[in-house]
């Protein structure tokens, strides 16, 4: 490990508040924000492009109920996902009162997100979509390397669950996902997709794309260094520069630019719903 003052973990010069996230006067108002949030990183992910067809699912636990959590439904476009939309189910897969009127469950996503949700405690938001860049380096049957400073955000911090067992539509299935992700907040799931989990939505939502980037840069990187291989990141520069990109605060405060060019196309945002 790199040895450097902890005061230089801090990347931002000038700033006279800490940047924190919201905090609320009630569960239910919690609950309010957080659907409106999830409906948001929908989108978000639908102008990404990471829908296909109906696969795809990112989940949050529920701040009033901890033992269930909001979906989407099954066969609703990313960008079409409204609060009102999302369903909640217990870790059952049992509809609770309050979902939304299309109350069909991805089975795949009943079976993945409840596993996550129960084993880690610690997670309130989980992706998994089959984008594109993600798919094709799923395929590769490893780990990313560590050749940029946004992948150094994984480092030591991402797992590859090495075994396809079809569309996951069982529940062993499902946990043995989340015993291979272990404590760690992203995964490569072979011949799959991409797995994010984190403690809130922004940090799911931000490290989600870091990760499909850095797929996309590595497999760009790979092809063009054929013959010579590229340059890895020495372990403590890695190490060093993950406790600074790859923090559950610094994915909250890295997600928020999303959020808000969102709310800059759509026009909207959640404080009063009126126009931004």
């Amino acid at each position: 490990m790199s040895k450097r003052s902890d005061r230089t973990l801090n990347p931002a010069i000038g700033a006279s508040t800490e940047f924190v996230p919201p905090s609320f006067e009630s569960k239910l108002q919690e609950r309010e924000f957080l659907k409106y949030r999830l409906a948001q990183a929908f989108r978000i992910f639908g102008h990404e492009g990471y829908n296909e067809g109906v696969a795809g699912h990112i989940t949050l636990r529920d701040p009033v109920r901890p033992d269930c959590f909001w979906v989407n439904p099954f066969g609703l476009h990313f960008s079409l996902i409204q609060p009102s939309d999302l369903l909640l189910v217990d870790h059952d897969g049992k509809f609770q009162d309050e979902s939304g009127p299309l109350r069909l469950l991805n089975r795949a996503a009943y079976m993945i997100h409840s596993a996550v949700h129960a084993a880690r405690p610690d997670v309130i938001c989980a992706a998994h979509t089959h984008s594109i860049y993600g798919r094709a380096f799923s395929t590769l049957g490893k780990e990313l390397d560590i050749i940029t400073q946004d992948s150094c955000a994984f480092y030591n911090d991402h797992v590859l669950y090495d075994r396809f067992g079809g569309v996951v539509l069982e529940e062993e299935e499902g946990k043995r996902i989340a015993e291979c992700l272990e404590s760690k907040k992203a995964a490569i799931l072979q011949n799959h997709g991409l797995l994010v989990a984190s403690p809130t939505i922004e940090a799911t939502v931000h490290f989600y794309i870091a990760l499909e980037k850095s797929c996309q840069v590595q497999l760009l990187a790979d092809a063009a260094a054929k013959a010579t291989g590229t340059v890895k990141i020495p372990l403590d520069e890695a190490a060093y520069t993950a406790q600074i990109v790859g923090s559950p605060r610094t994915g909250w405060f890295s997600g928020l630019p999303h959020f808000k060019a969102l709310e800059a196309r759509e026009g909207v945002s959640f404080e009063a719903g009126k126009s931004a």
